[in-house]
């Protein structure tokens, strides 16, 4: 049996090109395996063989979904991939984004399409669904742990070979499928049924999605005498970050007095590894507009601008521990008699 085509999707990063600074990289393809491409290489050498690979800076797919996924699928048409490999991306979003419309495109075109993300990665939703996505780590330093897992699911689809989610470690794509089983479900039922009557483990067949229910806040009566605070996932922090709030995967959220501050501007920057900086930095009231709070504040439209502001970094911070920031500061802008913040993002 001849040897399946591979094509992989990579961002700038890992293609070798750059970091950040790169991110605006226009698409491009070469006739080489590039950076996660030689362990998926290596461990699927009888079955498959990695012809090219497309490098796409981030914020270039961001910005120009249209034409980025034109030159994907022309790559694609020209060099006729049966698979095609994107990532992995972990729980990075835009690069998760880009990884799921690449996948999009070669589905489109027929051609299977496997990648690799953190299960809170929000490219995952985009492409689950007609994608083989394995199971990641949150962060690149888990690489050696994901190639494996993505190079079994192309070795098992080159060959034709059944996979599933339990046994090879890939997001359930949501898919209902009608199988041929020993028992009548009559017969399954009554048997769980007993099985959890008895304290004894089973497992349903029609697992239930979970979701949050958060009850809306009352409404502020009065502005005008009501304290907001400033609370951002912008990564804002004072020049030199003090304190070392990380760019990406926040372990941490930090606060910091602004009450001498009328705005922002040359005292504080941003560490946020997932947008670009520049217009953050050159004001960094375009992210907290603490300066237009002060006009309102000045004007009477609002009570006053409480002196302590908050911050964390959101690109990649994990929802465990968003929850626990959020309660954490939410804690103590009640215990301060905060009547209403004003969160900003990126």
């Amino acid at each position: 049996m001849a040897k399946k085509r591979v094509i992989f999707y990579l961002n700038q990063f890992f293609g070798g090109i750059g970091g950040e600074d790169k991110a605006d990289y226009a698409p491009e393809y070469r006739e080489e395996v590039v950076g996660p491409g030689v362990g998926v290489a290596a461990a699927t050498a009888d079955n498959a063989e990695i012809i090219g690979t497309i490098i796409c800076g981030d914020n270039f797919f961001g910005q120009n979904e249209e034409e980025a996924k034109a030159f994907i699928a022309e790559t694609i048409k020209a060099n006729k991939p049966d698979i095609l490999v994107a990532g992995p991306a972990f729980n990075a979003g835009r690069y998760g984004f880009a990884c799921a419309g690449a996948c999009q495109v070669a589905h489109e075109l027929g051609v299977i399409p496997v990648s690799g993300m953190y299960v809170e990665n929000p490219g995952l939703e985009h492409c689950r669904s007609f994608s083989w996505v394995a199971e990641t780590a949150d962060a690149a330093a888990k690489m050696r742990k994901a190639l494996p897992i993505m190079a079994n699911l192309v070795n098992k689809l080159a060959l034709g070979e059944e996979v599933t989610p339990e046994g090879d470690k890939y997001h359930a794509q949501g898919r209902r499928e009608c199988i041929l089983v020993d028992e009548l479900g009559s017969t399954r039922a009554v048997n769980m049924l007993l099985a959890r009557l008895n304290d004894e483990p089973f497992e349903t067949e029609l697992p239930m999605p979970t979701f949050d229910e958060v009850e809306p806040a009352a409404a502020i009566k009065d502005l005008s005498k009501a304290t907001i605070a400033l609370v951002t996932t912008g990564g804002v922090v004072p020049n030199g970050n003090p304190d070392r709030l990380q760019s990406a995967s926040a372990q941490q959220w930090n606060k910091y007095d602004i009450s001498a501050l009328d705005e922002l501007k040359g005292e504080y920057f941003t560490v946020h590894g997932g947008f670009d900086p520049v217009y953050c930095n050159e004001k960094a009231d375009r992210v907290v507009p603490l300066d237009i709070l002060r006009e309102l504040e000045k004007e009477g439209k609002i009570g006053k601008v409480h002196e302590i502001f908050y911050t964390t970094t959101g690109t990649g911070t994990a929802v465990a521990n968003s929850e626990k920031f959020g309660i954490e500061i939410g804690k103590e802008l009640a215990d301060a008699g905060v009547d209403g913040v004003l969160l900003t993002s990126t």
